[in-house]
């Protein structure tokens, strides 16, 4: 009865289907639509470092606290950890696609936070962070040199300093990586035999170092109240944190009673180099 009304009345039909097609040109303008609509489900990544422990104490100390207060965050699928024998441990917690991975990453944070008091002490000196991620790669480039005059540790810091930033401050984008990261480092090799003579320990040594290798607020002279006619403030400037093996090696580790000095370089060989090797 409905097709046969339409039929019989041809103009009638021409003005409902040039209405009907005027309305969804008007409506199209405002329909949302979505340039690269989500097809994979959001990710927050857990990163926790423990310098020189095993994969198998990082599982035990670190991976095991923070994945029973992970479970059961709203919205989570399943996640996935990884422990190395390079003290790094890496949690990849997925969610239901449509999750706001911010609102994600804020309530994965708010766990961690929890049991952070429980993690060993080297853990939380070195941080637990919790940021969006991204299962998949969007693009791997690689950075060399032309000629051998720039090492790989000149090349990973190049980048670090001039190149990753700008990457991450590109709409869209989540995380940025740099696989091999060979971050300049003061390397400090001892010499057991020697320091067994003069009766020193590696404690010792990175007390020492903690207590030298240091910015300090020294002060002012001058300020208020001085109690005098002083009329000119000075601000104090000390040496701060080492940054030349030189400096490193003139740390004092032990002063005699005849007077005379025991230094870092008296028990250690010092060079500039990478943080860690593990990785080409």
């Amino acid at each position: 009865m409905i097709a046969r009304f339409f039929i019989d009345r041809p103009n009638f039909a021409y003005v409902i289907s040039i209405f009907i097609m005027l309305a969804g040109l008007a409506a199209m303008r405002v329909l949302p639509i979505s340039q690269y609509p989500e097809i994979s489900p959001p990710v927050v990544q857990v990163t926790a470092i423990y310098p020189g422990a095993s994969a198998q104490v990082i599982e035990q100390t670190v991976a095991a606290p923070i994945e029973n207060a992970i479970n059961g965050v709203e919205g989570l699928i399943y996640m996935a950890s990884t422990s190395t024998s390079s003290g790094v441990l890496t949690i990849s917690v997925t969610f239901d696609i449509g999750t706001d991975v911010d609102q994600a990453a804020l309530n994965v944070n708010n766990r961690v936070k929890q049991v952070e008091a429980r993690l060993p002490e080297e853990v939380k000196r070195q941080g637990v962070t919790v940021e969006k991620g991204s299962s998949s790669f969007l693009q791997v480039l690689a950075f060399y040199p032309e000629n051998e005059r720039y090492d790989d540790i000149f090349i990973s810091n190049y980048v670090k300093l001039n190149i990753l930033d700008r990457l991450k401050r590109i709409p869209g984008t989540t995380n940025v990586q740099i696989f091999g990261a060979k971050d300049y480092a003061m390397r400090i090799w001892v010499k057991p035999d020697r320091m067994t003579q003069l009766g020193l320990t590696v404690d010792d040594i990175a007390q020492a170092l903690n207590e030298q290798n240091a910015q300090f607020a020294s002060g002012k002279i001058g300020e208020s109240p001085n109690g005098g006619g002083q009329e000119m403030v000075y601000s104090i400037t000390t040496l701060g944190r080492l940054s030349t093996v030189e400096q490193f090696e003139q740390v004092i580790l032990r002063t005699n009673q005849d007077g005379s000095s025991l230094r870092l370089k008296d028990v250690s060989r010092i060079e500039l180099g990478s943080k860690d090797y593990n990785f080409t």
